[in-house]
Order: structure tokens, then C-alpha cells, then sequence
């Protein structure tokens, strides 16, 4: 398995893709992950063409078990932030 991309590397890779200096791909990749937090935060999603779809997600009140002491409470509703993965990007990971 491959090793992640460091966000360094990734701003590096960003910028040679985009033909810029490094400090213009940084404030691009910032500005994008501040739109995407915002936009899920308050509810929305956010769809990313050939990669997937961002959003949140409530989950209702449920009865969970702590593993250690096989102690069952309930855990209150909350919110979590899912992915659904692009059939584009799916399609060129598998073939």
C-alpha cells in the first residue's frame, strides 16, 4: 500500500499541475477545504466532479456497548460528516 500525500506534497503536486509557485496552490487547497467545511457545517454538500460527494449525515439517539467493561448506555444524536466515492474514480482504481 502506498504511502498518504503529506499536504505538503500535495500543494507541491497542486502547484505543477497548475503551472504556479507553491504559495498560490497552498491559498488555493486552504480556500477549497474552508469552502467544503463551511458548506457541510451548515448542513449542505458538496459534490467534487470525478471524485465524489462531501456531506453530513445525522445519526439518531442510540444504545451502544463499551467493549471493555460490556457496560450498554446511550449515546446522544449527532452528526457525521460521509463521502460517497465518484463510479469515475472507483472505475480507475479497480481497472
Amino acid at each position: 500500500m502506498a504511502k498518504a500525500m503529506t499536504k505538503s506534497q500535495l500543494v507541491a503536486a497542486l502547484a505543477d499541475e497548475m503551472g504556479s509557485d507553491k504559495k498560490t496552490a497552498g491559498g488555493a487547497l486552504d480556500a477549497v477545504c474552508a469552502l467544503i467545511t463551511r458548506e457541510v457545517a451548515a448542513g449542505g454538500s458538496v459534490t467534487l466532479p470525478g471524485v465524489g460527494k462531501i456531506y453530513c449525515r445525522e445519526r439518531p439517539e442510540r444504545t451502544v456497548r463499551n467493549p471493555a467493561t460490556g457496560e450498554s448506555f446511550t449515546k446522544e444524536a449527532d452528526k457525521v460528516v460521509k463521502m460517497t466515492i465518484a463510479k469515475a474514480l472507483k472505475d480507475s482504481v479497480n481497472g
